[in-house]
């Protein structure tokens, strides 16, 4: 398989403070990640990393065979797919949700004087179809639920076919019946053989959908765990990641963890 990330003993450091420590990461293109840790362990900004959105205080970073801080980010970003809140804030709540999803191929916010042909249009309403969202295309995207804002979001992230696709927190904040049914779609996407190499970010392991294969667990900056999924989400690394009692259990490919 194809490497897709490398990341050799990379750092970012902000205001004299340390956020990322010492990062060391291979992911290839066969691969789905899941990235967990507490609050302040430095997950999104791992992912804005991985967006080409931050370039390494020290150590490197190549993403998708180009080195950061040797080549134009510009024309990097446009082949990774990133869908986070931060990118729907941009989203005018006047735009339709099939501009929304269609202006990801100029990679921009917000349809103005631009030109699309028909065969963007016509990729933009499978997208639609494919992330359950075709009844919405021509509604605005400020008239949306959360789950459905989530889901274009998703939507625009895939637009434009990404070699590696980055989620941060998909489904937070979502109700239950949102919440499933969007992780039963990134689940039958993330399975998919043809699918992009994904990296998602989550709090909670009851978000992870099936066909994850790897996890990352991440402490104050640092890489606590990291490697194939059932080896890295146990019982006894998250209680010593977390430092809490926990016990995690897996039926059928989905994840819950409660405190002992």
């Amino acid at each position: 398989m194809t490497e897709v990330v490398s990341l050799d003993k990379l750092s970012i450091v902000r205001s004299g403070k340390r956020i990322l420590d010492d990062i060391s990461l291979s992911i290839e293109s066969n691969q789905r990640w899941v990235i967990i840790g507490s609050n302040g362990a430095g997950k999104t900004t791992l992912l804005r990393v991985l967006a080409a959105g931050l370039q390494p205080s020290a150590g490197q970073a190549r993403i998708l065979g180009e080195t950061l801080g040797e080549i134009n980010v510009f024309e990097l970003r446009t082949r990774v797919g990133f869908a986070s809140s931060a990118m729907a804030a941009r989203i005018p709540n006047s735009e339709t949700v099939l501009d929304a999803v269609m202006t990801a191929s100029y990679g921009i916010t917000g349809r103005w004087n631009e030109k699309y042909e028909a065969v963007d249009e016509r990729r933009a309403l499978r997208v639609l179809e494919e992330w359950q969202l075709a009844e919405f295309a021509d509604r605005a995207f400020g008239t949306l639920s959360d789950g459905e804002r989530k889901r274009v979001q998703i939507a625009r992230s895939v637009m434009t076919d990404p070699e590696l696709l980055l989620l941060d927190e998909p489904v937070a904040s979502l109700d239950i019946a949102a919440r499933e049914q969007t992780i039963k779609i990134l689940g039958g996407y993330a399975s998919h053989p043809k699918a992009p190499a994904i990296v998602m970010v989550t709090h909670h392991l009851e978000e992870i959908p099936v066909g994850f294969t790897h996890a990352l667990i991440l402490d104050a900056g640092k890489i606590y765990a990291a490697g194939p999924i059932e080896q890295t989400l146990t019982s006894t690394k998250l209680t010593e990641a977390f430092g809490l009692a926990l016990e995690v259990a897996n039926a059928n490919g989905r994840y819950t963890v409660r405190a002992k």
